[in-house]
């Protein structure tokens, strides 16, 4: 039922000697109602001792018999409903007020007014002791924040003290927390604890509300887009969560974090205030029991704990995704060789041979190399193990369709090589001797028979012998394109055949059984 007057209360402190005035003041009461209770009073020659054995509603009708009779003709709400669908996103008092009021209409009874509505609800929450929930609705946000208060611990193999920072993560509905020391306020360290804080709720909230800090937001304009880092939309991406930084100089826009930060610093960095950590990881156990403490002990104004609201909760947060974030570098300006292949850390990864010679960004996590092409993915590959070098990870449809039928290996290399000629043959076997694993001669002997397809394989076969015959042991890329490209290789084909010619010139020797010598000569 709505707001009314309480009569018995006002009749109870008026025995006590309380005038008219210290009453309203001291029960936030209008002086008005207050006046008009002392009048009926006197006037029907009631006093508080009449009244004292009568509940509030019989006091009520006896002072207000009208209001009592016109106050009962309205369809009463059912508030524990109310109460129940406010958590739901985008229910509001409004709305349910107007479903209420078809309600009334359908069955033939009398609705109340909007303002009655509200303050039968208001009434309703403080009755019952619950938390009024028109703020903040469950699983719509979490506030994330760095806490202004750090802590400390000490290194035991340099006696060197290290400041440790603290990222805090809270649900404004239930108030439950999360907290995390970090050795640093870097992206990576940011981006873990992110991680970490929606696998200790076990859920994301629609939205992620943040401080304009410069490791996840670049910009944050009056008017216009806020631009955020590459690293935390992407994580905003995965989580399927809308990231909105707070207005700047605007911390009520985050208020739930900014309160629960202040009280953290004293649930937890003063109740360890007396303590020393010799350890990175006793620090971390230390603050996760009193983490622990903080979200089980009792509201002092309301009932329940933190960790009971989050059991209410809990439901309305959206499930995390079956594949976990995994934090990402980017590499960019990356070019694509002419064999449409990137290299990071000696390994090389293919991509759709139309971006050879092009440059491509790399994305890479603990376990894929993701190449991109402006904001377009264009190929994903499994990333090869730490310490692994010279390896190939060749998707068959990057291939231009001619090499479809067979991938690049040493046999195919040195075919191409042998139906050119007997030194372009020499050339590519000494390469392929002076490497320890035969895939590393892969792209120098690739970039050594190419030089065909600019010069002609003549020219190459040509070049590949003047460098063997001129002492070089192992002919590369750099040896053979210098020679083509200052037409040594055309010189010495020249000057071989001048030798030939003048040998020719020259005439030949008869041998000894021509002249009848030999076994003849007798």
């Amino acid at each position: 039922m709505a707001k009314k007057i309480n009569v018995k209360l006002i009749l109870e402190l008026r025995r006590a000697g309380m005038g008219r005035n210290a009453i309203a003041a001291s029960r936030h009461i209008s002086k008005n109602s207050v006046g008009d209770v002392f009048h009926i009073a006197d006037r029907m020659g009631i006093s508080y001792e009449d009244i004292a054995q009568m509940d509030e509603d019989t006091v009520y009708r006896k002072f207000y018999p009208d209001k009592f009779a016109l106050e009962s003709l309205y369809d009463k709400p059912d508030y524990e409903y109310v109460h129940q669908e406010l958590k739901r996103t985008g229910v509001t008092l409004k709305l349910l007020w107007q479903e209420y009021q078809d309600k009334c209409r359908a069955s033939g009874n009398i609705p109340m007014g909007y303002t009655k509505y509200c303050q039968g609800y208001s009434e309703y929450t403080i009755v019952n002791k619950l938390t009024n929930h028109l703020e903040h609705k469950p699983g719509v946000a979490v506030e994330v924040d760095w806490s202004g208060p750090t802590m400390t611990y000490v290194d035991t193999s340099t006696g060197e003290i290290v400041t440790v920072y603290l990222f805090v993560g809270t649900l404004p509905y239930s108030q439950y927390s999360y907290l995390e020391p970090c050795r640093d306020m870097k992206m990576d360290s940011f981006t873990r604890a992110h991680i970490h804080m929606y696998g200790f709720f076990g859920g994301v909230a629609t939205r992620l509300v943040c401080d304009n800090l410069k490791t996840g937001v670049v910009s944050h304009p009056r008017e216009g887009k806020v631009v955020l880092t590459a690293d935390y939309e992407a994580l905003g991406s995965h989580y399927q969560t809308a990231i909105m930084p707070a207005g700047i100089r605007k911390p009520k826009q985050k208020a739930s974090v900014e309160g629960t930060v202040g009280k953290i610093a004293t649930a937890i960095i003063a109740r360890l205030r007396n303590e020393t950590f010799y350890s990175f990881e006793d620090l971390k156990a230390a603050v996760a029991k009193k983490l622990y403490g903080f979200n089980h002990e009792s509201f002092q104004k309301r009932e329940g704990s933190r960790y009971d609201a989050y059991l209410d909760e809990k439901p309305f947060l959206h499930p995390l995704s079956s594949v976990p974030y995994e934090i990402a570098t980017w590499v960019y300006g990356r070019k694509v060789n002419i064999d449409y292949r990137v290299v990071f850390e000696y390994n090389r990864y293919s991509c759709p041979y139309q971006y050879a010679r092009k440059s491509v960004d790399l994305k890479v996590t603990d376990s894929t190399v993701e190449i991109y092409s402006g904001s377009a993915r264009i190929a994903t590959h499994n990333r090869f193990q730490a310490g692994r070098r010279n390896q190939y990870s060749t998707h068959p449809e990057d291939m231009p369709d001619k090499f479809k039928f067979s991938p690049w290996d040493d046999i195919r290399i040195k075919n191409w090589a042998r139906s050119i000629g007997d030194y372009t043959a020499q050339a590519i076997d000494r390469i392929f001797e002076g490497v320890p694993i035969k895939e590393q001669g892969y792209n120098p002997a690739l970039a050594v028979l190419r030089l065909s397809n600019k010069y002609s394989e003549a020219r190459l076969e040509a070049a590949c012998e003047f460098a063997i015959t001129s002492g070089i042991k192992k002919p590369r890329y750099h040896h053979l394109n210098s020679i083509l490209a200052s037409n040594q290789d055309e010189i010495y084909v020249e000057r071989k055949k001048a030798d030939a010619k003048d040998h020719s010139q020259m005439g030949y020797l008869r041998g000894s059984s021509y002249y009848g010598g030999g076994r003849d000569d007798q």
